[in-house]
């Protein structure tokens, strides 16, 4: 039953950007805005027809891809961890599916107001994949996958304590920054500079904990 009510709601949201964008679709210019500069000004359109894919499909193609993913798994350790990528499987296709909507209302008003509201979503998207991937078990497919981390589930566990801490204190500083910056052009800067570090850190951490095992 609990299942069932969790895909009622992942599909809620999954069609949320198809009844937005049908309510604003006789509003809509035959051509629309469909790229932005860094300033939040449009520099490239395209068909209205072309929003039924994108952005409107995009939360749709995240659940097919969380679905098919379990399948192509050789050892099917997904499967072991139902709950825990289930959970992750609802962040993403939620978050997608609200970005989606907020790209249309972008869109129908032809320029971004506020760029730095994209990055605070990033952030809170940082913070809640940190909390989950501490916990999550060994796989092909999710989580901080090194040489390293593959090879050994003791390194696998201690990057993946390490990194989605890391994660998370990164993503909230990547929020409040860009809450109290109003500058988007550095704001935009610093994202790029704190998601790189957030990325390379944990790989190097896990080659250190890897040569730390073998000793």
């Amino acid at each position: 039953m609990k299942k069932n009510v969790n895909e009622i709601v992942l599909w809620l949201f999954i069609t949320l950007p198809y009844l937005y964008v049908a309510t604003i679709w006789k509003a809509l210019p035959q051509k629309v805005p469909t790229h932005f500069n860094i300033n939040g000004i449009a520099n490239d359109w395209s068909d209205k027809s072309f929003l039924l894919f994108i952005p409107c499909g995009l939360g749709l193609f995240m659940y097919l891809l969380m679905i098919a993913i379990p399948s192509l798994d050789p050892k099917n350790k997904l499967s072991q961890m139902e709950n825990k990528f289930n959970a992750i499987k609802n962040i993403l296709v939620i978050f997608i599916s609200i970005l989606s909507i907020y790209l249309l209302y972008i869109i129908k008003e032809g320029s971004i107001k506020n760029p730095n509201l994209i990055i605070t979503l990033l952030g809170a998207l940082f913070v809640v994949l940190g909390n989950y991937i501490q916990t999550i078990r060994p796989n092909y497919f999710i989580g901080i996958r090194t040489p390293w981390t593959l090879e050994n589930d003791i390194v696998w566990k201690k990057t993946h304590r390490f990194g989605g801490r890391l994660w998370m204190i990164g993503g909230l500083i990547i929020s409040l920054i860009s809450l109290s910056l109003n500058n988007s052009n550095m704001c935009t800067i610093v994202m790029i500079v704190l998601i790189v570090v957030l990325a390379f850190i944990p790989v190097i951490y896990s080659y250190k904990v890897f040569k730390q095992e073998q000793v």
